[in-house]
Formats: structure tokens, sequence, C-alpha cells
């Protein structure tokens, strides 16, 4: 079983026991979560796709990590004008164990 959920501005699909790296939600480690954006359920049968969202579905999870990316370097330099600029990024994420899909 399989579901499609909206996190974050975008879409991941997530299956029962695997870990999925997410943008940063709230939480403390060790804490359940509850996603109930899901726009579809599949894996058996048909699948189900919302309309947005498919009605009674979530993704129950654990969240295992808080943390932050790799960093990256952004440059931007427009030839002969002097204008020069570097800076730095590093995204937030937050990782969760999935446990079960529901509905």
């Amino acid at each position: 079983m399989y579901a499609v959920v909206r996190t974050g501005g975008k879409q991941i699909r997530m299956t029962p026991g695997q870990a999925v790296r997410v943008e940063r939600l709230a939480g403390e480690v060790g804490d359940k979560i509850e996603l109930d954006q899901v726009l579809l359920v599949g894996g058996e049968g048909d699948p189900r796709v919302g309309t947005p969202l498919v009605g009674g579905a979530k993704v129950v999870g654990t969240i295992t990590d808080q943390g932050r990316g790799p960093k990256i370097t952004v440059f931007k330099m427009k030839r002969r004008k002097g204008y020069r600029v570097k800076a730095g990024h590093r995204q937030d994420y937050t990782e969760i164990h999935v446990e079960s899909i529901e509905g």
C-alpha cells in the first residue's frame, strides 16, 4: 500500500516502514504525526484518487529527526559590472518514519 501526500508545497509518495524527509514540520523527535492531505491511496486494487483530497485518509508516522540539509552556495554575478553576491543556504527538514496508511 502507498499514498501520495502533500506537505511543504511538495507531493511525496510514502509507504509503511519507509523513512522520508519532508520540509520542516512542528514537533519534537519521538512525537506522533498525522498527515491528512492525502491525494492518492493505492496498492490494493484500483487506486483511490482524491478530488482534491481522499476523504478520511491519513498517514501516521513518528518524527525521527529534525535537522538541516547540506550547505549550498548561491552565487550571482554580472560580468563587467562589478556585481557579485555570494550567499549560503541550508534547508531545514523533518525525517518521518511512516507507520501506517489509514483510509
